[in-house]
């Protein structure tokens, strides 16, 4: 039987295993500035954009001072955290250059603008911004045509003053 997922489905949470509670505290909370909701024993936090009960959960059950998963193994690629407006990417860009943490790459997909880095366990993190959805590139057919172009930076910081 067929199934498709209602168009208002999306995805709640994200749950990572980590090594060291503080040391990922100080990159989602200090540096990208999730907010803690609440700790769950010694072993995990949530935290949150807004108030939501959780975003991200960190926890070290299973991964206490363990090191990271391999590159060249199943797993979580990177978690895509969606800026709601231009502005919002620009900013914590430039949060990231002026703390000159490591950018692993960065992109225009033609639907999306995207900066790629790793948390302290080297789980993959995006961090992007939609671009409204009649900008973004179809064909003939109507299908959707994403790409991955150079980011254009001056263009993106230049969001900070407008």
């Amino acid at each position: 039987m067929s199934y498709t997922i209602p168009a208002q489905t999306r995805i709640g949470h994200v749950h990572l295993k980590v090594a060291d509670i503080e040391r990922s505290l100080q990159f989602y909370r200090d540096l990208l500035g999730f907010e803690v909701q609440q700790y769950y024993g010694t072993g995990a936090v949530f935290v949150s954009a807004g108030g939501y009960h959780h975003h991200i959960g960190l926890n070290t059950w299973h991964s206490k001072n363990a090191k990271p998963a391999p590159v060249n193994g199943v797993g979580l690629y990177h978690t895509a955290i969606l800026y709601p407006e231009k502005k919002d990417l620009a900013i914590i860009a430039q949060r990231l250059i002026d703390n000159k943490y490591l950018i692993t790459g960065a992109a225009d997909h033609g639907v999306s603008l995207a900066i790629y880095l790793n948390d302290p366990d080297e789980n993959g993190v995006e961090l992007y911004w939609d671009k409204p959805r009649e900008a973004w590139p179809i064909d003939e057919k109507g299908s959707l045509m994403m790409d991955t172009n150079e980011l254009d930076w001056d263009d993106l910081l230049n969001e900070i003053n407008s």
